[in-house]
C-alpha cells in the first residue's frame, strides 16, 4: 500500500521533489503503462492545489488520444498542432498558458478551466505523451510548475 501525503505548506521546487520521488516509487518496475499514468495521475492531483484536471494525452497514429487522468469527461482525441495539448506535443515543447480563452485555437474540453500546463513525454526524441494540467485559476502556472512537471515527464518517458 502506498500513502502519500504532501504538506501543503512546501516551497514548489520541494513539493515537485516529492512529487516525482512518489511517482517513482510507484511506477518503478511497473511494465505497464496505462497503470503508471492512472496512478501517476492521482499523485499529481492529490499534489497540486488549485487543479480541475491531470492527466495524460498519448500519441496515436499521429493524433493525441484521451490516456488516464483525473478530472471530469474531456476530449478524447486533439489533432496534432491543435489547441494547448497539440500545439505542446506538435512543437515537442512545454506550453505555459496563463489564460487559456487568450491562447489562439484553444479547445475548451471543459469550461472552467482557465489556465493550463502542458508537457510533452519524449522517448528516443519522439513525443509518445503529454502530461495536461488545467486550472480553474488563471495564471496558475509558472515557471517552478513547468520544471516540475518537466522533471515527472523525463522519469516517466520510460515508463509509460
Amino acid at each position: 500500500m502506498f500513502d502519500f501525503t504532501p504538506d501543503a505548506d512546501l516551497p514548489k521546487p520541494e513539493l515537485y521533489r516529492q512529487l516525482v520521488d512518489a511517482c517513482d516509487a510507484i511506477t518503478g518496475g511497473e511494465p505497464d503503462a496505462v497503470a503508471n499514468m492512472a496512478n501517476v495521475a492521482a499523485l499529481m492531483a492529490e499534489f497540486l492545489p488549485a487543479l480541475n484536471w491531470a492527466g495524460f494525452y498519448r500519441l496515436v497514429g499521429g493524433e493525441l488520444v484521451l490516456g488516464p487522468f483525473v478530472g471530469r469527461p474531456a476530449c478524447i482525441r486533439i489533432p496534432l498542432g491543435q489547441g494547448v495539448c497539440g500545439t505542446a506535443a506538435g512543437d515537442a515543447q512545454t506550453q505555459l498558458v496563463e489564460d487559456v480563452h487568450a491562447f489562439p485555437g484553444h479547445i475548451a474540453c471543459d469550461a472552467v478551466s482557465r489556465s493550463e500546463l502542458v508537457v510533452p513525454v519524449i522517448r528516443g526524441g519522439q513525443v509518445v505523451a503529454v502530461i495536461d494540467l488545467d486550472s480553474p485559476d488563471l495564471a496558475r502556472f509558472d515557471a517552478q510548475d513547468a520544471a516540475g512537471i518537466e522533471r515527472l515527464a523525463d522519469l516517466l518517458a520510460d515508463r509509460i
